[in-house]
């Protein structure tokens, strides 16, 4: 069984707006609506769970969810703390068939179902799989002072993305080993990887962003007219 964990807890600070990103209109629609349809696609996925602050549960099951007539049930799960407390609650709310898991950032509404199906597939393959697109800008390495101590060298450098997907025994072993040592991890994929756990990585797409400001949403907007 695969099952999805769309982390949608966020308060989005970021954003400076008085509404979470994850329910800010795309095209009259909510990010995370665009989200869900993309993973009610796929037929790779068998149930889906969706992390939001336990306050909005109705507005998200009433106001968002039923009028896109999703054909997969959703499942609302309790917010965490932090992201990696979502991820953990989304984790243990699973079926205990589940075999493969599927994490992804409930404001990236535009990955593409061939992508997400290729991440599901190497995971199932290689037991740990994420997407990310290669660095092409070059990168500083910069000093608080703002005064550049390095230049980086880009070569076989990637920008992570999601979807992250694994085998369900060995990303529940990664949550729990960080939470016993209180270790925070800035992806999923870098908690199996502190375990010396392989994570492979495949190419995701420029257009699969995460909506995090202003500019994004704006971008959001012209990505839809190109669709």
């Amino acid at each position: 069984m695969v099952s999805t964990v769309i982390v949608a807890a966020g308060k989005g600070l970021r954003m400076n707006h008085s509404v979470p990103k994850q329910y800010l209109l795309i095209a009259g629609r909510p990010v995370l609506g665009h989200t869900l349809l993309v993973f009610d696609a796929c037929e790779l996925i068998d149930e889906v769970f969706v992390v939001v602050s336990e306050e909005d549960f109705g507005f998200c099951q009433n106001t968002l969810i039923a009028p896109l007539n999703l054909k997969k049930k959703i499942n609302l799960v309790r917010g965490g703390t932090e992201r990696q407390d979502s991820v953990y609650n989304g984790l243990r709310a699973l079926s205990p068939k589940t075999d493969t898991v599927v994490i992804h950032d409930g404001v990236r509404p535009f990955v593409g179902p061939e992508e997400l199906a290729a991440c599901i597939t190497a995971a199932e393959e290689t037991g740990a799989c994420i997407l990310g697109i290669p660095v092409s800008d070059t990168l500083k390495h910069v000093e608080k002072s703002g005064h550049i101590e390095q230049t980086l060298a880009r070569d076989n450098i990637w920008m992570a993305q999601t979807p992250q997907v694994f085998q369900y025994e060995l990303i529940l072993k990664a949550h729990e080993a960080a939470r016993r040592d209180g270790f925070r991890g800035t992806d999923d994929a870098l908690l199996l990887e502190r375990l010396g756990i392989d994570v492979k990585i495949i190419p995701g797409s420029k257009t699969n962003i995460k909506i995090t400001t202003p500019q994004d949403l704006a971008l959001a907007e012209a990505i839809l007219t190109l669709e």
